[in-house]
């Protein structure tokens, strides 16, 4: 029971091992990697660690990989609502492996130097969150400076409040941008980037799943020594109108406009929302379009949280974790998922023509059959694997091991995932070669257990065992399902596949 290198220090994500930047130890991008092992490390169990292992290393991009994603930089492909006229136009792109990125490309004089760029660029890269859309690279070569991000194919909130086709914007939507956006800064604020440039309703993006994220791009300025606020002056914070400057509360300030929007379906200016708010004009206040579908007290505590993040005085605002305690209760449909919520319908991958019964279990999230599955495959995929154990080890340890084994096992087929996960745990501290079959029997155990981050973790460390082992592409497939990272899930369904085939073809050979 081994595998077939060396335990490493820590897990490196599928597919991204040749994402990492040039050897340079200096260069800016590669420090803020801190190397692959830093930038995934293992879970504790939280969302940023989940989101740092699901989205592509940052790295710095080349010139001409860029230029060919975007078709060199076709007008056809810009998606900035302001088209060519933005001052820094955004433009979808693809690169070589299929993923889609959204790169934004700033005036030619905004950061002359490219060193201070990619350094700015590299801190933003390492901020990484599922309610961001994250920031996964740069370019600085000649007069280009350009940011790479996710792409987020579901429009903007400007474009769902103010240019609505079939439906409006329904309530508890809204609801949920206010709480989800409240949990970005939260996070931003705790990886000690505080100041969020420019927050308005063209920097929240929804993806795939419906689910509304604020740009990355926000947490960088637009030039080095440019102003941070590009929209009216109406909207700006009053210190910065007084001073040029932008502090945390700023942020809060921007957040009330936002909340405005959300409110009455328009870009009103502050001054004049909080007229009708102070002459208890709420309905006056509120987007008509809604039709007074919302609950009176819901929108009475959302109108006086923006009310309270509008004041003049920045010493007068609330703090984010304020803004999370009075958004978080209004959530009322949790369980429903966004892209219904939002009447989008959700993108449906396409599946690989070759899936093996373990792969279509996992596509299916057919919990069952994947147990059965694990069951009935047992341990012999790794069945010739280099077994280091010293004869010491065996006469001392062997036996421990054994039982802690079978213990494990007999836990895992009864189903009793807890005591599973405990002999799994203590059988991968005793073992000098971790074995890939036991990480993916605690990664599964780890999902039923609901534990989603963790299983991901071990699902990944499988696949540093047995890096073409198809049973740790599905699992991690269902990992990220759970996590609704499902664009990421069905890349790992198709490496599966990819070699599922390579076997199946070894074999005929």
């Amino acid at each position: 029971m081994g595998c077939f290198q060396s335990k490493p220090a820590g897990p490196l994500p599928p597919n991204d091992a040749a994402a990492l930047p040039a050897e340079n130890p200096a260069d800016p991008v590669e420090a803020a990697n801190g190397g692959a092992d830093s930038a995934v490390a293992a879970a504790d169990g939280d969302d940023k660690d989940a989101a740092k292992r699901a989205v592509p290393v940052f790295r710095e991009f080349g010139l001409a990989e860029l230029r060919a994603a975007t078709k060199g930089f076709s007008a056809d492909l810009i998606v900035s609502e302001s088209g060519e006229k933005a001052p820094n136009v955004v433009y979808r792109g693809r690169l070589d492996g299929g993923r889609l990125i959204a790169v934004k490309r700033f005036s030619r004089l905004s950061w002359p130097d490219p060193q201070q760029f990619l350094a700015e660029a590299a801190g933003v890269g390492k901020v990484r969150h599922k309610r961001l859309v994250n920031l996964i690279g740069c370019c600085a070569e000649g007069d280009e400076r350009l940011l790479v991000a996710e792409y987020m194919p579901n429009d903007t909130l400007s474009k769902h409040l103010f240019h609505w086709d079939k439906q409006p914007l329904p309530w508890e939507m809204r609801l949920r941008v206010a709480y989800y956006i409240a949990q970005a800064l939260d996070h931003c604020n705790a990886e000690n980037r505080k100041i969020y440039h420019d927050l308005n309703a063209y920097r929240v993006l929804f993806d795939e799943e419906g689910d509304p994220r604020l740009s990355s791009f926000g947490l960088m300025k637009n030039s080095r020594d440019g102003k941070s606020y590009s929209t009216n002056l109406a909207y700006t914070p009053p210190e910065f109108l007084r001073t040029g400057r932008v502090i945390a509360e700023s942020v809060i300030y921007s957040y009330g406009t936002v909340l405005l929007d959300l409110l009455s379906g328009k870009h009103i200016p502050p001054s004049h929302a909080l007229d009708l708010i102070r002459g208890k004009n709420i309905l006056l206040l509120m987007d008509s379009s809604l039709e007074g579908q919302y609950a009176n007290e819901d929108a009475s505590k959302l109108v006086d949280l923006a009310s309270k993040c509008l004041q003049f005085e920045a010493r007068d605002r609330p703090n984010i974790k304020y803004l999370l305690s009075s958004v978080g209760p209004l959530q009322k449909q949790k369980e429903v998922a966004s892209h219904v919520l939002m009447g989008i319908t959700k993108a449906t991958s396409v599946l690989p023509t070759i899936l093996s019964p373990l792969g279509k279990a996992c596509s299916g999230m057919d919990l069952t059959a994947v147990h059965d599955i694990l069951l009935k495959t047992g341990y012999k995929d790794e069945e010739g694997a280099e077994n280091e154990l010293s004869f010491q080890e065996w006469t001392q340890q062997v036996q421990e091991m054994l039982n802690t084994k079978k213990f494990g096992d007999i836990a895992f087929r009864d189903k009793d995932f807890k005591t599973a996960i405990d002999y799994y745990s203590k059988l991968v501290g005793m073992m000098s070669v971790p074995s890939a079959t036991v990480f993916a029997r605690r990664s599964f155990s780890y999902l039923m257990n609901g534990q989603s981050e963790l299983a991901l973790r071990d699902a990944m460390q499988a696949q540093v065992c047995m890096p073409e082992w198809p049973t740790a592409f599905y699992l991690q497939a269902l990992a990220l399902s759970k996590l609704g990272m499902e664009t990421d899930a069905q890349d790992m369904l198709n490496d599966g596949a990819t070699f599922e085939a390579k076997k199946q073809n070894s074999w005929r050979g």
